[in-house]
């Protein structure tokens, strides 16, 4: 008998439109499957109330030959910092621990609209501050290749859960690497899209103010094919309409680096780095080693963008209730003025120059249209790590993943997917980057290192 909770989303979407098998039989299994592994894992924090009556009358639909779209009855899990109307979302915040939203985000509704039926909601960082999945609401979210290590964040609990087949897929979000981090530390595939490309209201934190330069929504599953099905419905792409899927061959060049300027990475990372340009190359795209211009910059103007925002809104949200916070939560407040507040022509001159970085940035692209990089430093960490260490080099975690947060400060989309593992077994992803709003470009070269290098395998949990 074919498990169900192992078959990809597209493929669940097939069978329960195929009718061999329904949307009622599919549900029941994936919460099978999350009251078997979830006590382990603390993913998935909030069940839908209504899942099984939804699934139920997306089957009654079918039966009378009323497809709603091409999710049409497939279970899908969401952030728990995105909106869905009638479940409790919280944001990992206590202040928010009994919020429940009258609204679905414009990307939950789409998913709604495409026939999707919400299963639940997966677990997060407090206010997605943290590359850990953890807050004072639901605890602690583990690793499923191995419980001692954190999932990443902010979206760890939606890659665990998606890892371990408790969720086909779902959406997450990312102003930092909080899809690709979870998604490189679990083994599945995420897309940090380019801002404006997937509706980013109905979030918490939400995208105001200079987060509004890269925080988006994306989504989140165990292969390409997937990826694209959710994106071609959060961006809003007709089914029915005809798109020239990009040609990837000889005329296509692709750059690789494993040394951004800031942090260095294992020699295991830089690797599978280096198997993913080599499967590139063999699939017929041009692949040179060569690191582009500014990428050492991003980092630090990450942290002088979008820094103090963090800080303003923190005070904002905690004031009068600071005693609330998490760990987190509480040491950034704490530490909020260690670092002197830069003026305003100084904030203006930064902008200025991440400006002038990125046009510099996508200028060089027209040569070089694709990027394979490394998604950090390392592999997944253990519970509570504060430092890494890599080579003679030891560094804060947020530094260790400077390659994430650059593609955010400079807008560009990115696709990860597993390529490799350690001699441990950890998974290791890579991104891949592309022009703005060329993810479907991103995507197709996604596609050839899924194939070539394994992608998503199922975690012994």
């Amino acid at each position: 008998m074919i498990d169900l909770t192992k078959e990809t989303l597209s493929s669940l979407a097939d069978l329960i439109q195929s009718g061999f098998a329904s949307s009622e039989e599919v549900l029941r299994a994936h919460f099978e499957r999350i009251e078997q592994l979830n006590p382990k894992l603390n993913a998935v924090v909030t069940l839908a109330h209504d899942a099984m009556e939804k699934a139920k009358a997306a089957d009654v639909a079918r039966a009378k030959g009323e497809v709603i779209g091409p999710l049409h009855g497939v279970p899908l899990t969401v952030k728990d910092t995105i909106d869905t109307a009638g479940l409790r979302t919280t944001s990992g915040s206590a202040i928010r621990a009994d919020h429940v939203p009258a609204y679905d985000a414009p990307a939950v509704a789409r998913l709604k609209a495409a026939g999707a039926i919400i299963l639940g909601k997966t677990n997060t960082a407090e206010m997605a501050m943290d590359y850990t999945t953890e807050n004072p609401v639901f605890g602690r979210g583990n690793n499923p290749f191995d419980l001692s290590l954190t999932t990443g964040g902010s979206s760890g609990g939606e890659a665990a859960a998606i890892a371990t087949c408790m969720s086909p897929g779902g959406i997450g979000s990312d102003l930092a690497g909080s899809i690709r981090i979870p998604a490189h530390f679990c083994g599945v595939a995420g897309l940090k899209p380019t801002v404006g490309r997937v509706p980013g209201e109905g979030q918490c934190p939400a995208a105001f103010g200079p987060y509004s330069l890269g925080a988006v929504i994306g989504p989140m599953a165990r292969s390409v094919r997937d990826l694209k099905l959710l994106f071609g419905v959060l961006a809003g792409i007709e089914p029915s309409t005809s798109v020239t899927e990009p040609k990837l061959d000889a005329t296509t060049r692709v750059a690789f680096y494993t040394d951004d300027g800031v942090a260095p990475v294992t020699a295991e990372t830089r690797q599978v780095v280096e198997n993913t340009a080599t499967a590139l190359a063999e699939a017929g795209l041009q692949v040179k080693e060569k690191r582009p211009p500014g990428i050492a910059l991003g980092h630090e103007l990450w942290l002088n963008i979008f820094s103090r925002a963090t800080v303003i809104l923190l005070r904002n949200f905690y004031d009068g209730n600071e005693d609330k916070g998490g760990d987190f939560v509480r040491w950034r407040l704490k530490t909020a003025d260690d670092t002197p507040t830069p003026s305003l022509d100084e904030y203006i001159s930064l902008w200025r120059q991440r400006d002038w970085v990125r046009n510099t940035l996508v200028e060089w692209m027209s040569e070089f249209p694709l990027m394979i990089l490394p998604v950090g430093a390392t592999p997944a960490y253990a519970h509570g790590t504060l430092k890494v260490n890599v080579g003679n080099t030891t560094m804060n975690t947020f530094r260790a993943f400077s390659y994430s947060q650059t593609f955010n400060v400079f807008d560009l989309p990115v696709a990860v997917v597993r390529a490799g593992r350690t001699k441990d077994g950890l998974p290791v992803g890579v991104q891949i980057v592309g022009r703005p709003f060329a993810e479907d470009t991103v995507l197709a070269a996604a596609a050839i290192i899924e194939e070539a290098l394994g992608g998503w395998s199922l975690p012994a949990v």
